[in-house]
Order: C-alpha cells, then sequence, then structure tokens
C-alpha cells in the first residue's frame, strides 16, 4: 500500500483537463478546510476586534512572501530551470542550488529586520488599533515571521514539482496549509489564544514545505546550500523577477491599505472584508487558480523551445493553449459568480453561521460576497494572463498595467468611501440593493467594491494588451463564447431565485438544515437550467467536460495540444 501511495505521488499527468480537474479536487479539499477554518474562526470570535487583529497581523508575512518569494516563483524560475536541463542535469542541479542559497539567506535577512522594526510599522498597518490592540498586533506578526520563509522554500520546491508535472504534490501541498491553520484555530487558540492562530499559520507553512520534500528528493534535484553563490545568475533571475514581483506586492500592498482603512472603521469590519474574500476564493481557486496552474508549463515550454513564439508554428499553440484555457475560465467562472450572487445569503449562513456569528454580521458577510463575485470571473481570467506573459518572457507590460490598477483600487477605496459618508441618497439606494438597511456598518462594503472593480479594470486592460501583443489577426477571440455563457449563466440564477422564493414556503429558515436545502436545492435547479441550455446550443465546452467525466481520471484525454503535437 506504501508503495502504491508513493506511486501516486510521483505519477506525472499530462493534458490540460486532467491536470486542471486534479488541481481543482486538491483545491476544493484546501478550500474545504479553509471554510472549516473560517467557521470555527466566526463561532469563537465572530466579526470582533480581536479577529480583526490576527487578519491585519497575517498581511505582513503575506505582503512579505509575495514580495520576496515571488523573486524565485514557480512562475519566473520554470524557464530558467528548462534552459539549463535543456544543457545537462548537473547544470540544472547547480542552478536550483544557487537560488536555493542566495533565496535563503536573503529571507531570513529581511525577516529579522522586519520582527525588529514591527513596532513602528504597527501604526501604519492598523491606524484604527488603539495601543493594547497594536500591541497583540505586533506579537502576531512576530510570531508569523517563520510563514515567508517556509512558503518560500515551498514555493521553490513547487518549481520542480511542476517541471516533472508531479501535480498530485503541488496540489496537495494547501490541503495541508489549511490543515495546519485548522489545528492553529481548533487546538492552539482554545490553549493561547491569538498566538495559537499565529502558530497555526506557521504549522500550515511547514506543512505547506515538507508535503513536497519526498518528490523533490525523488527526482534527484533536491537543493542544497553552497559557499561561493554566483550572483550574475542571480542578477539575471531577479532582473526578470522583479517586476512580477513587484505585480504581486503592489495586489497585497492593495490589501494592506484595504486593511489600513478597515481598521478605522467599526470593529469587525476587517473580518467581514477577509470573510467574504476567502469565500469567494472558493470558486477563484477551483476555477482561475486550477486552469492557470495546469496551462502554464505548456505555455513556457512552447516558448522556451528553439526560436520561441518567432516561431510562426509555436506562437499559434500557444495562443491556442491559452484560448482553450481561458474558454474553460469563461464556461466554469462565470456561471458560478451569478450563483454565488443569487445564494449569498445561504452560502454565508451555513458556512459561518455559528456562535458569535450574528445575523447582522451574515448580512453584511453576504453583501460582500455579492460585491466580490463580480469580480470571480476576472480574477480568474486575471491569474491566466499574468501567467501566460511570464511564460513569454515578458513582465514590463503587466507590471505597468498592474502599477495603475493597484493606485486604481487605492483611490477608489478613499473615494467610495467618502461617497458613501457624505451622500446620503448614495448611502441609502447602496444600501437598498445590498439589502443591509438599517445595519450598522455598512460602509466595510466599499472596500470589496473598489477592489472589484479594480480588478475587472486590470484583467480587461491586460486582455486587450495580450490580444494585441500575441493575436496579429484581429479575431474577435472570447467575445462569442462570454456572451453565450453569460446568457446561459442569468437563465441559471433566474431559476435558481425563483427556486428561493419557493422553496423559502417549504423549508424552515429559523433552521440550518432549512437554510442548507433551500440554498441547496435552489442552485442544483438554476445548474440543470443552465446545462440543458448548453446541451441544447451545442455549447464545446460541456462537450469536453462530458468526455473528460466519461474517461477513467488517468487516462484522460487531453483537450489542448497534446505532448506530441509540443
Amino acid at each position: 500500500m506504501v508503495k502504491h501511495l508513493l506511486g501516486v505521488f510521483n505519477k506525472e499527468i499530462h493534458g490540460l483537463e486532467a491536470v486542471a480537474f486534479l488541481i481543482s479536487f486538491f483545491v476544493f479539499l484546501s478550500q474545504l478546510l479553509g471554510l472549516l477554518r473560517d467557521r470555527a474562526l466566526a463561532h469563537y470570535l465572530g466579526t470582533s476586534r480581536a479577529l480583526d487583529i490576527y487578519y491585519a497581523a497575517f498581511r505582513v508575512p503575506d505582503f512579505l512572501f509575495v514580495s520576496l518569494a515571488s523573486l524565485v516563483s514557480i512562475n519566473v524560475l520554470i524557464p530558467f530551470f528548462l534552459s539549463c536541463l535543456e544543457k545537462s542535469k548537473p547544470e540544472a542541479h547547480r542552478f536550483m542550488n544557487n537560488i536555493f542559497t542566495a533565496f535563503l539567506i536573503i529571507m531570513i535577512a529581511v525577516s529579522a529586520i522586519v520582527f525588529i522594526i514591527v513596532p513602528i510599522l504597527a501604526p501604519l498597518i492598523a491606524p484604527g488599533f488603539n495601543s493594547i490592540e497594536q500591541g497583540e498586533l505586533i506579537n502576531l506578526i512576530r510570531i508569523m515571521m517563520l510563514s515567508p520563509i517556509l512558503m518560500g522554500l515551498s514555493n521553490l520546491f513547487g518549481t520542480v514539482t511542476q517541471i516533472f508535472r508531479k501535480f498530485f504534490v503541488y496540489a496537495l501541498s494547501p490541503v495541508f496549509y489549511n490543515l495546519g491553520i485548522v489545528i492553529g484555530v481548533l487546538v492552539f487558540y482554545p490553549l493561547w489564544g491569538l498566538n495559537g492562530l499565529a502558530l497555526g499559520v506557521v504549522l500550515g507553512a511547514l506543512f505547506h514545505f515538507l508535503i513536497q520534500v519526498p518528490a523533490v528528493v525523488k527526482s534527484g534535484f533536491l537543493p542544497h546550500f553552497v559557499r561561493n553563490i554566483n550572483w550574475l545568475e542571480i542578477k539575471e533571475v531577479i532582473l526578470v523577477s522583479v517586476p512580477r514581483a513587484l505585480g504581486l506586492a503592489l495586489n497585497s500592498f492593495a490589501l494592506l491599505v484595504i486593511v489600513a482603512i478597515a481598521s478605522t472603521l467599526s470593529s469587525g469590519s476587517i473580518s467581514i472584508f477577509n470573510f467574504a474574500k476567502n469565500l469567494q476564493a472558493v470558486p477563484l481557486g477551483l476555477i482561475g487558480i486550477a486552469f492557470s496552474v495546469a496551462a502554464f508549463p505548456t505555455l513556457s515550454r512552447l516558448s522556451a523551445q528553439q526560436a520561441g513564439l518567432a516561431n510562426e508554428e509555436h506562437l499559434q499553440k500557444f495562443t491556442k493553449h491559452f484560448e482553450t484555457a481561458a474558454r474553460q475560465i469563461i464556461f466554469w467562472a462565470l456561471p458560478a459568480s451569478f450563483l454565488f450572487i443569487v445564494l449569498r445569503a445561504q452560502i454565508v449562513r451555513v458556512i459561518l453561521g455559528s456562535g458569535q456569528f450574528s445575523w447582522s454580521d451574515t448580512q453584511l458577510t453576504a453583501a460582500s460576497v455579492a460585491i466580490f463575485s463580480v469580480s470571480i470571473l476576472a480574477q480568474s481570467l486575471l491569474l491566466l494572463t499574468v501567467r501566460s506573459f511570464y511564460a513569454a518572457g515578458e513582465t514590463r507590460r503587466p507590471l505597468i498595467v498592474n502599477v495603475i490598477s493597484t493606485g486604481i483600487i487605492i483611490v477608489l477605496s478613499f473615494v467610495f468611501l467618502k461617497i458613501f459618508h457624505e451622500s446620503s441618497a448614495i448611502q441609502e439606494f447602496f444600501e437598498s440593493l445590498l439589502r443591509v438597511r438599517g445595519l450598522t456598518g455598512t460602509e466595510v462594503l466599499v472596500l470589496p467594491l473598489a477592489y472589484s472593480l479594480g480588478t475587472i479594470i486590470n484583467a480587461l486592460w491586460l486582455l486587450f494588451v495580450f490580444r494585441k501583443n500575441f493575436l496579429k489577426t484581429g479575431k474577435s477571440f472570447l467575445r462569442v463564447i462570454f456572451f453565450q455563457i453569460f446568457m446561459v449563466s442569468l437563465v441559471g440564477a433566474l431559476v435558481t431565485y425563483i427556486g428561493l422564493n419557493v422553496f423559502s414556503r417549504v423549508f424552515d429558515l429559523s433552521t440550518f438544515s432549512g437554510v442548507f436545502w433551500q440554498g441547496l436545492v435552489s442552485g442544483i435547479l438554476g445548474i440543470a437550467a443552465g446545462m440543458a441550455v448548453l446541451r441544447y446550443t451545442g455549447n464545446p465546452e460541456l462537450k469536453a467536460v462530458v468526455r473528460v467525466l466519461k474517461t477513467r481520471f488517468s487516462k484522460l484525454s487531453p483537450f489542448g495540444p497534446s505532448s506530441e503535437e509540443l
């Protein structure tokens, strides 16, 4: 049995849908643990100031991770690693040792500096916290500073697991990350309070790293510390990765600013924003992350081949593979957005409605989920488009777009908050539209609105740039599939909404089971209606999904370009 388990861990997986469905499956498991984590947090803490402190503290190691660890991220290292591997295996191993040593030195040094100066940073991170709350914030940040080091090493190891198509291990690591955090909530928090939550984050990062070690050892590319670092090679990698690192850091910086703004609002505002963002991350992970990760290695290989994308045949395969993944993302993400908007109250109440999480918390979080859901498709396509640019070795254009888009998010956060406070008419319209009229703390809703609108602008702009640079024909690209799935999603959402009204008279909505069955049955009816329309119109994406589901998972026929074609 152990031998069989190791065989599964080391199994190579090919084909866009095969990889995407595998990643989606484990992302789903990870998200289930994440939802369990959030339910436990909601049960114990509700949308309290204590939970605000935890979420605010989490943003600092997260910012450090995406800023520095992304310098040696999978997206950047894969093209370099493939280039070295084409020369020889020892050359590729030497490259990994060099990167590993330099990263570890830099990451530990920066983490130590942040550990020391965090008392200076705390008033900037959460200006709305009092001195006692900022003291707790400082303590949590210091505990969590081990997390970016471990996650960065895991990210480095993930390069090897993806190159050798060990997607099982790569997809499993986030499951263990959330498992560590869940242990922190359920076991450590009752023992050590907020410090226990921070220790859970560190434990999750350790799990995320350790799960990938056996596969890396098996591949023969386990890196080790070297004394003589080739800094010229490090410089070459950094020059390529800095634009991407800045791009990711900008998004994390935008979230830092949003947290800072939320800390000045009603108690629990940071928690509401994070609960809603985590809920909308479920379809984002299952769809956007899964398909963008699955598509990236093939896109990188096409770009890394002789002549790269200057070769017309390689360019056509590159754009075809991108379009295949983008069409699948639209096929799944758009209906998910509509369903999340219609079922927002049921989703929030079923998942978070426990203990200290009140009905007003449910209403505000549900409204935030609806706003976030508007941008699920944009966030998913943004992940794919950015990875496609990186696969092509292009980092400057995504950086420029991300810089401006991040600025838009931050500016809109302040502008929307000012308008909300100064215009009672707009405030009443907004509250009525989202059904939160009469509640306190509704101003927090402008923050997901600013984030979603800025993300949509970012995605549309980057898609336009991608089309201009890689699609020379000027064809309609994704317009047809978008409008087709939009109409299907509208039908599904309408049927779901009707179902909610009908079953509100059937189930007892004062109970957990009543809310659960009302949402589940209505959602199933909406999905069935959408699928019926897709089948009637002969949608090719639906046919591809049916074909995949009819085939044994390990023997899936690739939907995109096959390995032989590449």
